[in-house]
């Protein structure tokens, strides 16, 4: 999540250029609304989000392919393994309320462990696998976890934390005559006719995720059923409801991890609703997605911004790249903000390719904003408008009071796929939501006069990675006794650059208004960043806090 920049910028642009404003904001209550139609979402209070995914009928042939063996999953088979392994996991003892930890890297068993544990009205609760030992613990402890799917060398690990392990193989093909692996054969093998189904409802908790939220503390995200059918119908079901071709035609490569809330909400649920086809890579690697996106005709990639970076540079070093990404029809990007030098680059390499921007949280079960590129209407540097069903605030961090179009704020969200509140901690939920259900997500944000959100930061980021000595670049904020709080950057420069403070500071205030202007610059070998490309800005201010350089 991005953190704010500076809150006098909303002080700065208070006075909006609108007189008359547009009808999605409304001027008395500081609300925007969606540009977007509502969308009725199901009102059964007893829907539980495994019924709900595949109630959808479609034409889909198949849905999950490992794209290191080849081994496939149509969706014929899909459900009746679901139902196997809960019939499996039921026998073992895992119940109603239980949570099942899932340590594992994207991988075809993903969804099926994921599905078959809310089919018996268990939780599920995600994890990296390359987590720390103290992280596991902690998060074990946190949720009271029972059961956990991992990969062989961590079972001790968890079997000591008092957790029932599996290991869970990367695919069928291989790894079938490793006796480590009994256990999970048998699971998803078993015979034990159809699990009884509990009670579940809507509001009954499915999943817990973790997230720094806006205090840079892990804190467990309680997501209900109904925030994930909420989830399937406001982003995954809408967007593909926005192109003319069919969902089950569409070919998805899977990169984003199905650990975090963007890779969970796409690849292990929503697609699986529409009949498309995920295929999965467990690490990303340039030369082989192309490969990839040739062979199985991919026609979707959802990414983050290092991997873009990456994608860019291998199409701009391929030597046939007329023959090659196709079937590419669309490049999506979450997890952080964009440069804009590299949506420019992008477009030079792959100017047949749609690319859009959009945005979630792990508190908001990545419902948010999404970019949708028209004739009329390209804004790739955006996030896009907000989601059906969603409404936004921009607070003036100072005043607290709502900014209309054009003024930078905090940007708050309500809507249904808002999450229920953070686990074992009431006094965090209630900094994060406020009594009327509004989520404060910690993000400086402004509208344009059509809709479209822009993060704050991302703006002056991408002006300073456009200069030929910057290889990368952060902003955050620092208070200031004149200003209240100042645009600092970190900055990492090429080898051998002689790029001073003053020249940083003067080359971005020739390009942006005076109160968005650096006013610190700080030099750094690294900017630190999350596994899906985010900059950890928590660290950043850290680091300044206590005068001490990466």
């Amino acid at each position: 999540m991005a953190t704010s920049l500076s809150s006098h910028i909303s002080l700065q642009t208070s006075e909006s250029k609108f007189s008359d404003f547009p009808d999605w904001y409304s001027p008395e209550t500081g609300i925007y609304s969606s540009k977007h139609p509502s969308i009725s979402l199901p009102t059964d209070p007893f829907l539980d989000i495994v019924s709900f995914v595949f109630s959808h009928k479609h034409d889909g042939v198949t849905a999950l392919i490992d794209s290191s063996s080849g081994y496939s999953i149509p969706y014929s088979k899909l459900l009746p393994l679901i139902q196997s392994m809960a019939s499996s996991l039921h026998h073992l003892g895992v119940s109603q309320g239980d949570v099942v930890l899932l340590l594992l890297p994207n991988s075809s068993h993903f969804p099926i462990i994921f599905f078959s544990v809310l089919y018996l009205g268990a939780i599920v609760s995600a994890m990296n696998p390359l987590s720390s030992t103290f992280e596991i613990k902690k998060q074990v402890s946190d949720c009271s976890v029972r059961f956990a799917f991992t990969s062989l060398e961590k079972i001790d690990q968890l079997n000591n934390l008092g957790v029932h392990a599996i290991g869970v193989p990367q695919n069928v093909d291989f790894d079938s005559e490793n006796i480590g692996f009994s256990p999970f054969h048998e699971l998803i093998g078993g015979r034990f006719g159809k699990a009884p189904r509990p009670v579940i409802r809507q509001q009954d908790t499915a999943v817990i995720m973790y997230s720094s939220g806006t205090t840079g503390v892990s804190k467990g995200v309680v997501l209900t059923h109904g925030n994930l059918i909420a989830m399937v119908e406001l982003f995954v079901k809408f967007e593909a409801s926005q192109y003319e071709y069919s969902s089950s035609k569409n070919v998805y490569l899977a990169v984003v991890p199905m650990f975090h809330i963007y890779g969970l909400s796409l690849f292990v649920v929503g697609l699986l609703s529409l009949g498309s086809t995920v295929v999965l890579m467990r690490r990303f690697d340039g030369n082989e997605a192309v490969k990839l996106i040739d062979y199985y005709g991919v026609t979707h990639f959802p990414l983050v911004p290092p991997i873009l970076t990456t994608l860019v540079m291998t199409a701009k070093g391929a030597t046939n790249t007329e023959n090659s990404f196709k079937s590419l029809k669309q490049v999506s990007c979450g997890a952080a903000p964009t440069s804009r030098k590299i949506i420019e680059d992008f477009f030079q390499v792959l100017p047949h390719v749609d690319f859009i921007q959009g945005y979630g949280m792990t508190e908001t079960t990545a419902v948010g904003t999404r970019g949708f590129n028209t004739q009329q209407c390209h804004k790739y540097c955006s996030i896009g408008l907000l989601a059906p069903n969603m409404q936004a605030k921009v607070m003036d961090w100072n005043s607290g009071s709502p900014l209309p179009p054009e003024c930078y704020g905090e940007l708050w969200l309500k809507g249904p796929a808002i999450m229920q509140r953070y686990l074992n901690n009431d006094v965090a939920t209630k900094m994060a939501i406020d009594k009327d259900g509004w989520l404060r997500t910690g993000d400086i944000v402004c509208f344009d006069e059509d809709g479209y959100l822009y993060i704050a930061p991302a703006d002056l980021e991408a002006i300073l990675i456009s200069h030929p000595h910057i290889l990368d670049a952060a902003v955050i904020g620092e208070m200031d006794e004149v200003y209240g709080e100042i645009p600092v950057a970190f900055v990492v420069t090429r080898h051998g650059s002689t790029l001073n403070q003053e020249d940083v500071m003067g080359f971005v205030a020739m390009q942006v208004a005076p109160y968005k202007k650096i006013r610190k610059v700080v030099f750094t070998k690294s900017i630190p960043k999350s596994a899906t490309g985010k900059i950890l800005r928590r660290e950043l201010k850290k680091l300044l806090s206590s005068s001490c350089r990466l």
